[in-house]
């Protein structure tokens, strides 16, 4: 063999080796890449939280409480909602849920408030919703509707506060306030917004807006919730996608590598 001929030999293989590398830290990566979409995919609806997000000030609203199951062995049969007090709602209804028993308790306001030329001296403190079945399953989640009012006009947002019992007896608290600014707590209170009050105040927002038209109240939450899991499925297909990529370039690169 010639000289120039074993002098290009080294230099193809380090040129070839360094393909392989460049081909690992793109399988590596791409990996990487899929495993943090799909942790940004998930987290976000791992939690009871209020649908929609917001409603007008000085209004009534129809919200939906939204609570999944996060265990795979337990399935959740109960949910007890804890009404703000500082800024009481002195008309709260719930929805029939199919398979849930629903009770209401009132409290004696320290103060009485007026809604409507009427002054009011209880309000609803608390809602207990009991499954009479199986009540939500691995993998699942409820909605549980309200109407409320009259909703505040000096206030920016409400915190509710849940406890979620499963079957297996334990009891998850989603009491803990989620600061401006701040990262989100481990167990988030549901929350609800509250924007600048549309027309004279006595209008319905959201779904009870419906609800004066004839329409199905549960729509903009459900439509709320469509979105989200719509967005959830499209980020993990994403991640999905790029691993897969990354696999693929790792395949490739050890072939290379072993020819």
């Amino acid at each position: 063999m010639s000289e120039s001929a074993t002098s290009a030999q080294p230099v193809q293989s380090a040129s070839k080796a360094s393909k392989v590398s460049k081909l690992s830290r793109l399988s590596l990566i791409g990996g990487v890449a899929a495993g943090s979409v799909l942790l940004l995919a998930g987290p976000a609806f791992a939690h009871v939280s209020v649908q929609p997000e917001a409603a007008p000030k000085g209004g009534f609203a129809t919200i939906n409480l939204k609570v999944p199951n996060e265990r795979d062995d337990a399935s959740t049969v109960k949910l007890e909602l804890t009404l703000p007090t500082d800024h009481p709602l002195a008309s709260v209804m719930a929805q029939p849920v199919p398979g849930w028993k629903v009770s209401v308790t009132k409290s004696k306001l320290p103060k009485p408030i007026e809604m409507e030329g009427e002054k009011i001296t209880e309000a609803p403190s608390k809602i207990t919703w009991t499954a009479e079945d199986k009540g939500i399953e691995a993998g699942q989640f409820q909605q549980f509707p309200l109407s409320v009012g009259q909703l505040p006009k000096d206030a920016d947002q409400l915190v509710f506060k849940a406890l979620q019992t499963y079957d297996d007896k334990e009891v998850v608290r989603w009491i803990e306030p989620t600061k401006e600014g701040a990262p989100e707590p481990e167990n988030p209170a549901p929350m609800l917004k509250l924007t600048a009050a549309e027309g004279d105040g006595h209008g319905a927002s959201g779904a009870a807006a419906d609800d004066d038209k004839g329409g199905d109240r549960t729509r903009p939450a459900a439509a709320e919730a469509s979105t989200g899991d719509t967005t959830a499925r499209l980020l993990g297909g994403i991640g999905i996608g790029v691993g897969v990529i990354g696999i693929g370039f790792g395949v490739f690169a050890g072939r290379r590598k072993s020819a």
